[in-house]
């Protein structure tokens, strides 16, 4: 007789497919927002992107979120979207810190979605260049690859998440915070463009 024991997925695993309606609710709300029809509709993103990226770096002054993620210095699009939006003549909105109040381990949650979004901005950044006429140093910083490249810095982030070093015990408080940090971003693009 044999038994079979069935691996527990990892965090990153988990976080794919137990977010993955969240994941396809904001490719939704892109597709009806059209960022890339205008440049006024792209500065509407622009500004969302801004304000998420601000509570997500908020999130990087918490001593425990630096020691799970060493290289938290170089990730972060709070400047770059910033530097984007007086490119395009707007002004930085302002809001309240959305993630205040928020620590590990959710805190990786919405690192993660951060992140992702920056490897998903590949086809974003393409979009912003041939429609647009955006580049990494004008208008679309915010889309631009790390100078390492997307997938390095994604599969460093990957390994962190997956590392022993974070206890079973927190991941469901982790996918909690990336489906909260979901909510956020949605919640600003549907301020920006409307319901679909």
């Amino acid at each position: 007789m044999t038994t079979d024991i069935l691996e527990r997925p990892s965090l990153s695993q988990r976080l794919k497919q137990e977010t993955e309606s969240e994941h396809l609710r904001m490719h939704r709300l892109m597709e009806h927002g059209a960022p890339f029809s205008s440049r006024p509709a792209y500065a509407s993103f622009v500004a969302a992107q801004y304000l998420f990226q601000r509570d997500v770096e908020h999130l990087f002054n918490d001593p425990a979120v630096r020691s799970a993620v060493p290289d938290l210095d170089m990730r972060g699009r709070q400047e770059a979207a910033l530097a984007d939006l007086r490119d395009l003549d707007q002004p930085a909105p302002q809001d309240v810190i959305a993630s205040e109040g928020v620590a590990m381990p959710e805190a990786l949650g919405w690192l993660y979605v951060s992140e992702g979004s920056t490897l998903g901005a590949a086809f974003l950044f393409k979009e912003a260049k041939a429609n647009l006429g955006l580049s990494a140093e004008f208008g679309a910083r915010n889309l631009a690859a790390y100078p390492e490249g997307r997938a390095i810095v994604w599969r460093r982030f990957v390994a962190a998440l997956d590392s022993e070093a974070l206890d079973s015990s927190q991941h469901d408080a982790i996918i909690a915070g990336a489906n909260a940090a979901y909510a956020r971003f949605g919640q600003l693009l549907t301020r920006y463009f409307g319901q679909p």
